[in-house]
């Protein structure tokens, strides 16, 4: 018996504008997500103690902001597998006007060509942005590179459900 599992096709996968009905899976996915990707760099603590209903609320919130922020779901069968967000610079000291603030996706649909859609629809093509990252996040850093991205020396430590997180900036 064959027990390979085929990575799934980005054909199958389309990119929308979030809706207000998305709130509850948006949550459910975004708090899933940080699970897999922090659960490496924060406490298994930290990381129960992420909610959700939580999450969700904060969805509610950015998909009502207007017009300056883009916010976007990867769906594959009916069903949110990631999300990308951009939207005006969050920093006082910021080099560009537009900051990607994210991109995420469950597990499985990384390496598929799922997180290029969701950045081009966050990021027009060649728009001026910039963005921060995990510094250990090798993966994330060279798919910024590979999308004209260079880190310009600017870290920072930044609050993270209790904790701290180390991040770098990456502008183009």
């Amino acid at each position: 018996m064959d027990t390979d599992v085929a990575a799934p096709s980005v054909s199958e996968i389309i990119v929308r504008p979030v809706r207000d009905v998305d709130a509850e899976s948006l949550g459910r996915i975004h708090a899933r997500c940080w699970h897999e990707a922090y659960d490496e760099v924060v406490s298994k603590a930290t990381l129960e103690n992420l909610s959700p209903r939580r999450m969700a609320e904060l969805w509610t919130h950015w998909m009502n902001q207007g017009p300056a922020y883009r916010q976007f779901a990867a769906v594959k069968d009916g069903e949110i597998i990631g999300f990308s967000g951009s939207g005006p610079a969050r920093d006082a000291d910021a080099p560009r006007d537009r900051e990607l603030y994210f991109i995420n996706m469950l597990a499985e649909f990384r390496s598929t060509g799922t997180g290029q859609k969701l950045f081009d629809a966050a990021i027009d093509d060649g728009e001026p942005a910039y963005l921060w990252v995990l510094s250990s996040n090798s993966h994330a850093r060279h798919f910024y590179e590979k999308n004209g991205f260079v880190a310009d020396g600017a870290e920072h430590t930044e609050p993270f459900l209790g904790e701290e997180i180390h991040e770098v900036r990456y502008v183009r």
